[in-house]
């Protein structure tokens, strides 16, 4: 774009502190105004509040709620706060936008000192709200007042958002961009350099079988389906397919893991030598290769059949796999987990430890409906759990994503949460001050012709693992991340990313936005 949002709008968008001196002390030759709320969707009943309130006063000032403060919706806001920030600025009646980064405009009003607070007409309907007394108090101790709005239209944003949610996710990655000053040029040149890392991934594998049937019918006598075997495809999986994405770049890529002594184990070690992954694997005679089989009739699963042994795995097993990471030369280790034997609360500290201080800690957890717990991996440089794991990691089922996130952050004492959202994208922290406006970004999914979600999160693992070695930039590693997230997702099967379909994936969406 020629000119974006942001360099044509950010100049209204200022701190308290700066308002403060705009304005200047009271009284003033020119009265302010300010409104405050989401403005998660700007509808006509904003409009006339806004348009009102411009009215009583020579200088408007539009006042929003920061994210994390936000709790109408596990998913609100659908809109960041940049873009609800711009989008306000955009308006010609507004003169200046703020964010709040506190939980009421309390703070804002002390240190503004508006004029006027301008209230929607259902504040006083029915007497003021504790809240709202809160506000008239604080404005009345420096001379301010409050007025309210007429009341004679009324529009729900929640109920506008509710038909469907807004589609911004070339807004909110050009948002991201330009807050970091990052580029497409940036994001190809940090594609191109993936192939200069080396890592050390260690997990479970996993077979997944994808069995072609028929439908023939079924018994007359008993309730049981008869379909007809045509044909079984066998796909490597699991910590072994995030292997396979970091290979596909030409990193240099080491895997430990734990196989069975059967024939899949042939099959793992054969496919990922051939794909050029150092596999070093430990063979363990008491439990077989994992192995999930999906029976498929006219394209619907009909059946999963999974063979495996989630016990944990034996002292000597661990001390193969520990020693495995004492010794690797990979700039960073990651640990995969499935919990399929080989993470868990008796095994996690003796893998936390084995690594060595100037290696890059990652873990990512996708234990599905298995005990599995992301904070055991506690202090780690970069985690990638998605929401329903970290529902489960904190007893939290109630909390809107930012609050959930910030929880975990904490808890985790990670440096870098990438928080997957299946089809409504990922949610980022790198910050421990959850209040600070650049604390969190929201990308939405790329996604443009869903084939087959599994493997997603293998390959976002992957990718923005090697890209922030390359980068140490988190946005630049959320990004690619997610296009090869989004390309992993249009195709069938878990088939390993390669630079080249992220390229691909990356100059559409360029070439989206400058159309857009």
């Amino acid at each position: 774009m020629t000119q974006s949002l942001g360099e044509r709008y950010r100049r209204k968008i200022k701190t308290p502190e700066e308002l403060r001196d705009i304005l200047g002390p009271m009284p003033r030759a020119k009265r302010a105004i300010m409104c405050h709320g989401v403005f998660d969707v700007v509808h006509p009943g904003h409009l006339r509040h806004l348009m009102y309130a411009k009215s009583k006063a020579d200088v408007l000032i539009a006042s929003i709620t920061a994210d994390i403060h936000i709790s109408k919706g596990v998913y609100r806001p659908h809109v960041p706060q940049d873009l609800r920030a711009l989008n306000l600025a955009a308006f010609e009646m507004i003169d200046y936008v703020v964010i709040d980064p506190n939980a009421t405009p309390i703070e804002n009003i002390k240190i503004i000192k508006p004029d006027l607070l301008a209230k929607g007409y259902e504040y006083a309907a029915n007497g003021l709200p504790s809240k709202t007394s809160e506000e008239a108090e604080a404005l009345r101790s420096y001379g301010g007042e409050i007025v309210f709005t007429p009341g004679d239209i009324v529009y729900s944003s929640s109920r506008l958002i509710q038909m469907k949610a807004p589609d911004l996710k070339l807004e909110k990655l050009q948002l991201a961009m330009e807050r970091n000053g990052t580029t497409f040029d940036d994001l190809r040149h940090t594609i191109d350099r993936l192939s200069s890392q080396r890592v050390h991934i260690v997990g479970d594998t996993i077979v997944d079988s994808y069995t072609q049937c028929a439908m023939i019918g079924g018994q007359t006598k008993t309730p049981t389906m008869s379909v007809l075997f045509e044909s079984r495809t066998d796909y490597v999986g699991g910590a072994a397919i995030v292997a396979k994405h970091c290979r596909a770049t030409g990193a240099a890529v080491e895997f430990s893991t734990v196989l069975g002594e059967d024939a899949l184990k042939d099959f793992v070690i054969d496919d990922l030598k051939a794909f050029g992954v150092d596999v070093k694997a430990t063979i363990d005679r008491t439990r077989p290769t994992v192995n999930k089989n999906a029976v498929v009739v006219d394209g619907y699963r009909l059946l999963k059949i999974d063979t495996v042994d989630n016990t944990t795995i034996s002292d000597s097993i661990v001390k193969a796999l520990t020693t495995n990471v004492r010794e690797t030369k990979a700039g960073a280790i990651v640990y995969s987990d499935f919990r399929h034997g080989i993470f868990n609360r008796r095994t996690i500290p003796a893998f936390i430890a084995a690594i060595p201080d100037n290696k890059f800690r990652v873990a990512d957890s996708q234990v599905a409906s298995r005990w599995g717990n992301i904070t055991e991996f506690r202090g780690f440089d970069m985690i990638t759990p998605n929401e329903r794991e970290a529902r489960f990691a904190l007893a939290d089922q109630d909390s809107g994503i930012r609050p959930l996130a910030s929880k975990l952050y904490d808890e985790a004492q990670c440096k870098f949460l990438i928080l997957k959202l299946g089809e409504r994208g990922l949610l980022t922290c790198d910050s421990m001050d959850h209040d600070s406006l650049d604390s969190f970004f929201v990308l939405d999914s790329f996604v443009e012709n869903l084939v087959d979600p599994v493997g997603a999160g293998d390959a976002l693992l992957a990718y923005s693992t090697l890209a922030i070695l390359v980068s140490r930039d988190t946005i630049q590693s959320t990004i690619i991340g997610a296009l090869a997230a989004s390309c992993e997702c249009e195709f069938d099967g878990n088939i390993p990313i390669t630079p080249n379909h992220v390229h691909q994936k990356l100059d559409k969406v360029e070439q989206q936005m400058d159309y857009a």
